[in-house]
């Protein structure tokens, strides 16, 4: 019961803040795969975070002002229907369970609802979950906000619900932290299996495969997001997910794998060779990766800037590969004309929770667009750090470079006096990389 206490108190803390206003949060609907067959259901992230209620379909009024409830509409109870798809809670053991000031039947959400959105019409405080929602729960809500209005087109009247919603998910509980810990715990045990059963001859997938039934062994169902498994010329795609070819003897492998745990994700990438020796030219960029990566980690603390991690990392990534007469260009020069984005060109860092991008803004907004800049920390932020390098056949390289793709990539917490590595499980430095490469295998 305490966890759902957790949600209810988010719920009160948002009627709080909406003052004379109305929220309404749609979950995600069942999707079809094909014929007969639906895709694994996962509640939208906004819905969950003010809820933990896990039926589709379902939706929730958070009422602020003089009378400040929280309001469920969900399936009916139906035994016959739980025969097929399993147990469905019904109004009176959801209000009861999950902690709802009121519940109803989603029978009879089109008589009540325009009830409750009656003094809330056409004054812009109707919120609702913005459309970069990735499930159609949000185009749910403006349809139907339209309907129970009675209005058509007035998508401008209603106002976004991330901007009230996303500061408070961006700083997360002492309970949210210990699910992200369990997560990260999971991903690294994960990274360390696949190290174990790495070796030339291995496809990619069975990789991918182990690392996923590590996941499940552990107690996470599903991946945070498609796993990456790139051994060779494959890492310097930064999105691949073929994970199809062979690996290859003198090769690196890239894995970039993480879990989703009570829908909480982790997101770890680790990078050794294949063999489990690295060569010269592969020490000497991932050398330069990991130190970018420490530099960058040491800079995430309360007070700092949210480009302060990229700002170092890519300081120490440009010295490294000058000295390796890959950038034949002067410092201010390469940074200039962002000459190191042929070999760095993504950020550094994204929020985590919920999403594995999670919500949260990047830049202060409240400032003059020409003031505008990044935020600072807070404690209770989780971030990750990620650098890399990546080097396609290139004639202005040297060619023992080429086919290299390295990122680290770890999870981070803020906290009141720095920063916690959660994902600390999972190896990365050379000497423990190279001990672990191949030992599970025969």
């Amino acid at each position: 019961m305490d966890v759902y206490k957790e949600f209810q108190k988010r719920r009160r803390k948002l009627a709080d803040m909406l003052g004379n206003a109305v929220a309404v949060i749609s979950n995600s609907d069942e999707s079809s795969r094909n014929r007969d067959c639906d895709y694994p259901f996962r509640s939208d992230s906004y819905f969950h975070y003010l809820s933990g209620f896990p039926e589709p379909e379902a939706v929730i009024f958070i009422v602020g002002g003089d009378r400040p409830r929280s309001i469920l509409f969900c399936k009916p109870k139906d035994i016959s229907k739980e025969i097929w798809n399993g147990y469905i809670y019904g109004p009176k053991e959801a209000a009861k369970q999950f902690l709802f000031d009121e519940t109803y039947s989603l029978e009879e959400i089109n008589k009540i609802a325009p009830k409750i959105l009656k003094s809330y019409i056409s004054k812009k405080n109707i919120y609702c979950t913005p459309s970069m929602t990735p499930s159609n729960c949000a185009i749910k809500n403006i349809k139907n906000l339209q309907n129970w209005a009675g209005k058509k087109g007035i998508e401008d009247e209603f106002s976004d619900l991330s901007r009230i919603l996303d500061d408070m998910r961006c700083l997360k509980s002492d309970g949210e932290v210990s699910i992200m810990q369990k997560s990260a715990n999971i991903a690294a045990q994960a990274h360390k299996y696949a190290m174990g059963i790495t070796k030339p001859g291995k496809f990619e997938y069975q990789i991918e495969g182990e690392i996923l039934n590590q996941f499940l062994q552990n107690g996470a169902r599903h991946p945070a997001y498609n796993s990456i498994v790139a051994g060779g010329h494959n890492a310097c795609t930064l999105h691949y997910v073929g994970n199809n070819s062979l690996l290859k003897d003198g090769d690196l492998l890239l894995i970039d794998a993480g879990c989703e745990l009570e829908s909480y994700a982790s997101d770890i990438t680790r990078t050794y060779p294949i063999n489990g020796k690295f060569t010269s030219p592969q020490k000497d960029i991932y050398q330069i990766v990991l130190s970018a990566q420490k530099k960058a980690i040491s800079k995430v603390m309360p007070g700092n800037y949210f480009d302060d991690p990229h700002k170092a990392a890519t300081e120490e990534i440009v010295n490294g590969l000058i000295d390796l007469k890959i950038l034949k260009a002067s410092h201010d020069e390469v940074f200039e004309k962002e000459l190191y984005k042929e070999f760095f060109m993504h950020k550094t860092s994204h929020w985590l929770g919920l999403d594995v991008h999670d919500t949260g803004k990047y830049f202060d907004k409240s400032l003059d667009e020409k003031d505008s800049r990044p935020i600072k920390f807070k404690d209770s932020n989780v971030l990750t750090v990620e650098p890399g390098c990546y080097i396609k056949p290139n004639s202005n390289v040297p060619k023992e470079f080429w086919g290299i793709g390295i990122r680290i990539e770890d999870d981070i917490l803020v906290t009141p006096s720095g920063n916690k590595v959660l994902s600390a499980n999972a190896p990365k430095e050379i000497g423990d990389l190279e001990d672990l490469i191949g030992s599970l295998n025969e």
